[in-house]
């Protein structure tokens, strides 16, 4: 049996799409007592097998989908189609993820420009912003505060956050982009939100002002009387003291079924 990072290096890729692609049922695994998974070698073996030009499952079609501009419904069918076929939203924001995870190997690599990896995050943002309301939510639904970390300007982990809330049943408000703390309490009392959820990218790479961060979050939360979540790839810390921190999909999706269900919505 191999662990996740041994199963990385294999596929010369990070730890992370390696857990991704079993939170999209793409990769067997199993778990150990601990809840740390282990992969049969033969299984990982085969997988790679599939693609031998990339060891990537959600290179093709998605990067083609998101680096050619053709018709800009395009992506929204590929959306809709993977949900099809993986039978839930937060699956498809895990297989999203990993696509965008090769787009930005592509680009450190110089295989694509800047110009091209700017433009396909904003087709993909404007696809999970059309999907999204295209899902049917409750007049009712409990509303969750999206900003992302003070600072931090990279939306497209709030957009796929926020496909995993409406399926969830939450109603998404936006702060966005470079959210201020001192804003989020008086933000979430004026909306009425239940859940405030903060994502912080690579670029968030300071676990000390991370973790400052965290601890004024978790501030904000207890004053405000509503749950936090923080994700992204930022150096969040592991085991925050308010709140909880969130690296894959699905189990930021029980967690917010779990919240709305614990509220009675």
């Amino acid at each position: 049996m191999l662990t996740t990072q041994e199963v990385a290096r294999r596929a010369g890729v990070g730890a992370t799409a390696v857990k991704r692609w079993t939170d999209a049922g793409l990769l067997a695994c199993v778990r150990t007592a601990g809840g740390h998974r282990r992969f049969a070698r033969r299984e990982v073996e085969r997988f790679l097998r599939a693609d031998p030009g990339a060891a990537e499952p959600a290179r093709e079609p998605w990067l083609g989908a998101l680096l050619e501009g053709g018709d800009p419904r395009a992506l929204e069918a590929l959306l809709l189609a993977e949900r099809a076929r993986a039978g839930a939203w937060h699956r498809v924001a895990s297989t999203a993820g990993a696509a965008l995870e090769a787009l930005g190997r592509q680009w450190a690599d110089g295989a694509v420009s800047i110009l091209q990896e700017h433009q396909a995050s904003e087709r993909l943002a404007r696809a999970l912003a059309r999907t999204c309301d295209g899902i049917p939510l409750a007049p009712e639904a409990p509303r969750a505060l999206l900003a992302c970390a003070e600072g931090d300007e990279h939306t497209l982990g709030l957009s796929l956050a926020e496909l995993v809330l409406r399926e969830a049943g939450w109603a998404s408000v936006w702060a966005g982009r470079r959210a201020p703390l001192d804003e989020l309490g008086p933000a979430l009392s004026r909306t009425g939100a239940r859940l405030l959820v903060v994502s912080a990218s690579a670029a968030s790479s300071d676990p000390l002002a991370l973790r400052r961060q965290a601890e004024a979050l978790g501030q904000v939360a207890r004053t405000g009387g509503v749950s936090l979540a923080m994700g992204g790839e930022g150096a969040w810390p592991v085991r925050p003291r308010t709140g909880a921190r969130f690296r894959a999909f699905d189990a930021f999706h029980r967690f917010a079924v779990a919240e709305r269900e614990r509220m009675g919505r």
